[in-house]
């Protein structure tokens, strides 16, 4: 099922563990238009996670709020699903069975999770491990499982929590390009944290730079590429190379 993707606001979004401990971040204000595929980039330590975690409503924030089409984040949703580190799959299921477990918790019926499932496995292009024991695969194919099993639910919003960050090279780069095509052939939005700048700029439409301690959003770069973007291309190595300068200077005026 195409959609259009959301509009993405949050609006002074402060974050703090305890009421006495560190502010995580503070007064974070971002604006992301439907279909966008938006890039949060930082250290470790500056909240970009911890941001990612309040879109997908696994935590509350202190202060402000995050709207979808102007509805209130407060809580998980299948319209709102997040990737994490690790693919969390099953491992006594078969592939078919993971990318279905969240259409069953939501009691679909069986004709219409076989009809998701196969046509979702289709998509990340597993078809021929539909019915293969996840144990048995690599670390690519299992989150390529993990991406269909957030994909079959037909979210407006994807939320990618560094899960490319364990893969080699090669694989990681051929997720990086599936992923975004997927996204964009769905109409759907793609936030990516990550500390990559390669990255960012083979994904996105659009990065901005957390720094600091709480963490602020410091700048946002428009990534102005075709669909068809490689490392090697010379406009890819010029954004590349304007980021990781934006990337230093910011980081380094929070010191």
């Amino acid at each position: 099922m195409d959609r259009s993707g959301v509009q993405i606001s949050v609006q002074d979004l402060t974050h703090s563990y305890s009421s006495r401990g560190p502010v995580t971040f503070d007064q974070v204000n971002l604006e992301s238009k439907p279909g966008e595929v938006l890039a949060i980039i930082g250290r470790s330590g500056c909240g970009k996670s911890t941001l990612l975690h309040i879109m997908a409503g696994l935590l509350a924030p202190t202060a402000g709020s995050i709207r979808l089409n102007n509805v209130e984040v407060k809580e998980p949703s299948p319209k709102w699903v997040m990737m994490f580190q690790a693919p969390h799959l099953f491992p006594w299921m078969q592939v078919s069975q993971n990318v279905g477990i969240g259409l069953k918790f939501a009691n679909f019926a069986e004709d219409k999770i076989r009809e998701r499932v196969e046509k979702t496995i289709k998509l990340v292009d597993l078809e021929e491990f539909a019915e293969s024991n996840v144990q048995d695969l690599s670390g690519g194919q299992q989150q390529r499982v993990a991406l269909a099993r957030s994909l079959v639910m037909e979210p407006e919003l994807l939320l990618l929590d560094e899960p490319f960050s364990a893969l080699d090279a090669f694989t990681r780069a051929s997720l990086q390009k599936d992923v975004r095509s997927i996204a964009k052939s769905m109409g759907i939005n793609l936030v990516i944290v990550t500390h990559s700048i390669d990255e960012a700029v083979l994904m996105a439409d659009r990065a901005v730079i957390m720094a600091g301690s709480p963490g602020k959003i410091k700048e946002e770069i428009m990534v102005e590429l075709p669909e068809e973007r490689t490392a090697q291309d010379p406009e890819v190595q010029k954004i590349r190379g304007h980021l990781m300068e934006t990337f230093r200077q910011a980081s380094a005026s929070t010191h």
